[in-house]
């Protein structure tokens, strides 16, 4: 392995050859007419729509929540500049509450994505088992 300097940084480091997955990979990746099936069986398309059911609505209320703040800052200034204790206001507890509503939101898809691997694992079982008869 030869010790390059990158123009981005002046640090030696060595040139790592970027493989294909498939070069490190004991199985090959599925043909196109694999990928075809996979993508129109029952159960990855269940997949797909529970992924949807949750990521959408998910989406959508925190964006509205994210736009909330400077809206109700331009809109209602006198309700957002109310003092609640000290000098925090009401403008800051609904900024520092986005960073709640992110850790949650991230909390709630990190338990729904053990569904999703769930129902991963049983698209992957139906390929395997498809390949094994062949």
């Amino acid at each position: 392995m030869e010790l390059n300097v990158c123009s981005a940084c002046t640090i030696p480091h060595a040139e790592i050859p970027m493989n294909p997955a498939s070069e490190h990979s004991s199985q090959s990746l599925p043909d196109r007419a694999e990928w075809d099936r996979i993508a129109t069986s029952t159960q990855f398309q269940d997949l797909l729509a529970r992924k949807k059911a949750f990521i959408v609505p998910v989406f959508l209320f925190f964006l509205v929540y994210y736009l909330l703040l400077p809206m109700l800052v331009g809109y209602a200034p006198k309700l957002m500049s109310t003092r609640v204790f000290g000098a925090i206001t009401l403008a800051y507890l609904f900024a520092l509450s986005q960073f709640v509503v992110g850790w949650t939101i991230a909390g709630f898809y990190l338990k729904a994505s053990e569904k999703f691997d769930r129902l991963i694992d049983n698209v992957l079982v139906k390929v395997d088992g498809h390949e094994g008869g062949r």
